[in-house]
């Protein structure tokens, strides 16, 4: 097992809150109001309070993906550069959105949402992946 890039763990955590500030921004943020209303619970809360709680979040999934990349060891992801997308992508896609839609199955949230959302934990995931490679 090669060391943490712990510098590539705090961008990474970075690159996947800029990627939740343009998803749900200017790309899927009218959409997203649509589906919650204005009396949506994400409403009420202090943008600074959920931004702070969401990058407190992403750096939790960015310090285990730093250790699981450095369990592959850096000799095998130099020579493998695609397995950074496979296995950050393959968390997003095998549990994150799987256990979200769940969850929104449960709690009767609309396919649309369910939608938005999944994507959006695929591409910050993705984005993640991709600091790691760069800063590999």
């Amino acid at each position: 097992m090669g060391p943490v890039n712990w510098l590539a763990v705090v961008i990474a955590a970075v690159a996947a809150l800029g990627a939740s500030t343009l998803w749900y921004g200017p790309l899927f943020g009218r959409a997203r109001l649509e589906e919650v209303g204005p009396g949506g619970l994400g409403i009420r809360r202090s943008p600074w309070r959920t931004a702070a709680i969401t990058a407190a979040l992403l750096l939790v999934s960015s310090t285990m993906m730093g250790h699981m990349f450095a369990r592959v060891g850096p000799e095998t992801l130099a020579v493998k550069w695609w397995l950074y997308f496979m296995m950050s992508g393959g968390l997003a896609g095998a549990f994150v959105i799987p256990s979200l839609w769940i969850s929104y199955t449960q709690q009767r949230i609309s396919t649309r949402l369910a939608l938005i959302d999944g994507g959006f934990w695929m591409v910050a995931y993705l984005a993640m992946g991709l600091a790691f490679m760069l800063l590999g």
